[in-house]
């Protein structure tokens, strides 16, 4: 017999902030999880510019390295060979919902239901029923700088009447009413971003309570966006730019507010999962305080307006790729041929403002991964000059209204609570992510897949026999 699992991917969260919080008396659900949990810190293995999320979760998920599944962006997890958990769990009889995993992918027929993350372009929903509920956050997600969504009302329909018969909940009701209130008298429009994580929610436990999976994940990203954006409003004192009073006063607990609203979910991820389901908690990497554009007066996101002006302006035809938005300013070009793919990285190269370049552009057989390379505020008028000629470089960028100042740091948080509670303890060697995958698969009884070569954390493995043997 196969057990259950749940894994929490909540993306980012930071141990020094976690036990900070914890300390001060405002996370009673994630206090409770760590009291019954044993608990990891595990390690990245990755530097920048490797150390991404896109990266370590394909490595948590499949259990290879990057120098093993060589998924190096977003969107990309369907080219890696390895299995993925969820993959594992199917083949041996197992039901598996996979709610928002990060670069997640999923080999030929799975047993239960797979919604991918908001940024995945190359896979869908395995059902159509989803669909509604994945195109609507992800338009949300990917144009979240913008004042203005460019959705119908059509959309707006689709998506409220799949939320209204697919677990919806008062209290997410009253959560998004209190939101919409507060904007209209403050600029609290940065909180939304937790307004989709109980949506998200409400949609995780009305599958988990009708598909009753053996493996479950949920991912969340809110609180790791707010590190990113806000932690210069947290810890002021690290940084050499100070933020302004308003601001303060605005964003100043932004980043302990998306830790408190992750404790709510925990504490109903405990009620939900009663004493028949493992929880785990993994972050897969963590944050800390980014100094390093403080000279030039933090770092500064420019993104372009459309696509199209963009690329032929340096001279590319833009209906010889697909583009598409990923996180923060980058985007990529996907080419039918690697010959074109160079040709416009070269073209997107050429742009300058007088000595500096505009662009940034990285080459990945025919595929492109770029973005706008200025991280400071530009002066109004600056002209970009390109190939074909001039162009204000205002025509072709906006600047994102906040700065960066959080930035990935290799540690991340592993937690691991057996049905009834674990007797807390506190593991001081750093784990491996490739230990993840076999881990998790032996808390379900399950023999880790042959390319899957960490070592497994728990003595649980092989308790039982399988049904059959993974690939």
């Amino acid at each position: 017999m196969l057990n259950k699992l749940i894994v929490l991917e909540f993306n980012e969260l930071t141990p020094r902030l976690m036990s900070q919080f914890i300390d001060e008396g405002v996370l009673p659900s994630f206090a409770r999880l760590r009291q019954e949990s044993a608990t990891y810190v595990t390690d990245a293995g990755e530097d920048p510019p490797h150390l991404e999320p896109w990266i370590q979760w394909v490595t948590v998920h499949n259990g290879v390295p990057l120098s093993r599944h060589r998924v190096v962006s977003l969107g990309d997890a369907n080219k890696s060979a390895a299995p993925s958990i969820w993959d594992v769990v199917s083949d041996n009889g197992g039901t598996v919902w996979v709610c928002g995993s990060m670069n997640a992918a999923y080999k030929g027929t799975i047993k239960g239901l797979v919604l991918p993350d908001p940024w995945s372009v190359h896979v869908r929903p395995n059902d159509p029923e989803l669909a509604p509920y994945f195109d609507f956050v992800r338009s949300n997600v990917l144009e979240y700088t913008r004042d203005r969504l460019q959705l119908g009302w059509r959309q707006y329909l689709r998506f409220a009447w799949f939320m209204l018969r697919h677990g919806l909940s008062f209290g997410t009701i009253l959560l998004a009413a209190r939101q919409l209130l507060t904007e209209r008298f403050g600029k609290t429009r940065w909180r939304r971003a937790t307004i989709l994580d109980r949506l998200q929610f409400d949609v995780f436990r009305h599958y988990y309570h009708k598909l009753n999976p053996t493996l479950s994940t949920f991912f969340v990203n809110s609180t790791a966006h707010f590190q990113h954006v806000y932690w210069r409003n947290f810890e002021p004192a690290h940084f050499a730019l100070t933020p302004t009073q308003a601001d303060q006063k605005m964003y100043g607990d932004a980043v302990r507010y998306g830790y408190r609203c992750m404790d709510k979910i925990v504490g109903m991820v405990l009620e939900m999962a009663g004493d028949d389901a493992t929880i785990v908690l993994a972050t897969a990497l963590s944050q800390q305080p980014c100094l390093k554009y403080e000279s030039v007066g933090g770092k500064i996101i420019h993104k372009p307006h459309a696509f199209e002006p963009l690329l032929r302006f340096a001279g590319i035809d833009p209906t010889s790729c697909a583009a598409e938005p990923v996180m923060a300013e980058e985007f990529h070009l996907r080419f039918s041929s690697d010959i074109a793919a160079e040709h416009a990285r070269a073209r997107l190269l050429e742009l300058r403002i007088g000595d500096e370049r505009v662009m940034n552009a990285a080459q990945n057989g025919s595929s492109l991964k770029a973005g706008c390379g200025i991280f400071h505020e530009v002066r109004p008028g600056a002209v970009v000059l390109g190939s074909g000629g001039t162009t204000s470089f205002e025509s072709l960028f906006y600047e994102v209204d906040t700065t960066k100042s959080g930035m990935h740091h290799r540690d991340g948080m592993l937690w691991i609570r057996e049905p009834r509670g674990t007797t807390h303890r506190v593991e001081s060697d750093r784990v491996p992510l490739e230990s993840l995958a076999p881990t998790f698969l032996s808390l379900l009884n399950i023999r880790p897949a042959s390319m899957m070569k960490g070592a497994v954390l728990t003595d649980r493995a092989m308790l039982q026999p399988l049904r059959r043997t993974a690939p």
